[in-house]
């Protein structure tokens, strides 16, 4: 939403955690917490990307609602009363933090991106001890068929960044999402190795925006260190034609 666009939207009021707050229209229930101080835990949203919803760890109650809602993708309305710090809220992140450790083969002690993890750090967040949950240690794969970068599918939590960085960002498009269920994967191409992939512009966003090891530098040996305003830099840029001269 643009500057203007925003001046012209109309506010709505709403009640936030007790307390009467206001936001423009159209807004995400994400941006108007946010907007006034509340901080909702994510894995999936990264500013300058669109919102999937797929972590559902930013989820709150909405009055009237029996289902939670995730913020990232639900919309403010007039009078709406929601609550983002509950018991059930509470129960329901950390039971989704420890689903996805025992999803996939997620070893912090041995892995590149240990003490800059996402994943980790909501498990410290949420009060995770332990998990609960029986790994389910799937056959992944790893990929180091790329000069520069390695894939490892058994640290992938799904969160689609890299997707979404490479086809709105970047406009490559080289990765997308295979399967179903259980079996779904990240993939590059048709399925192909990251390294025979023609479409790859080999930029790294995909690495810079993956939130776990499951994407990670050869020559680092880590994960590439985040910096959570970079992709709204390049947004704003391209959309400036700052480089075009």
């Amino acid at each position: 939403m643009s500057p203007a666009e925003r001046r012209a939207t109309p506010s709505v009021t709403f009640t936030l955690d007790g307390q009467l707050v206001s936001a423009r229209g159209g807004e995400t229930l994400l941006d108007a917490c946010r907007d006034n101080g509340v901080k909702l835990p994510t894995l999936c949203h990264l500013d300058g990307l669109s919102d999937v919803g797929a972590c559902r760890l930013c989820m709150v109650e909405i009055e009237g609602s029996p289902k939670l809602a995730a913020a990232c993708v639900a919309t403010v309305g007039e009078g709406m009363v929601v609550r983002t710090d509950t018991d059930r809220l509470r129960r329901y992140r950390r039971q989704i933090v420890e689903l996805l450790f025992a999803e996939r083969n997620h070893v912090c002690a041995v892995c590149v991106a240990n003490g800059r993890c996402e994943l980790q750090a909501l498990g410290y967040a949420v009060g995770m001890d332990h998990v609960r949950y029986t790994y389910q240690f799937p056959d992944t794969h790893l990929d180091a068929s790329h000069p520069r970068f390695v894939h490892d599918a058994a640290r992938c939590v799904l969160c689609t960044r890299c997707v979404r960085v490479c086809d709105e960002i970047e406009g490559a498009h080289t990765w997308d999402v295979s399967g179903r269920g259980t079996g779904c994967r990240v993939i590059t191409d048709l399925a192909q190795a990251w390294g025979s992939s023609g479409s790859c512009t080999s930029c790294g966003k995909c690495v810079a925006v993956c939130p776990t090891g499951a994407l990670f530098e050869k020559e680092r040996g880590t994960a590439t260190p985040r910096s959570p305003d970079f992709l709204t830099y390049l947004k704003t840029a391209r959309e400036k034609k700052q480089w075009i001269r």
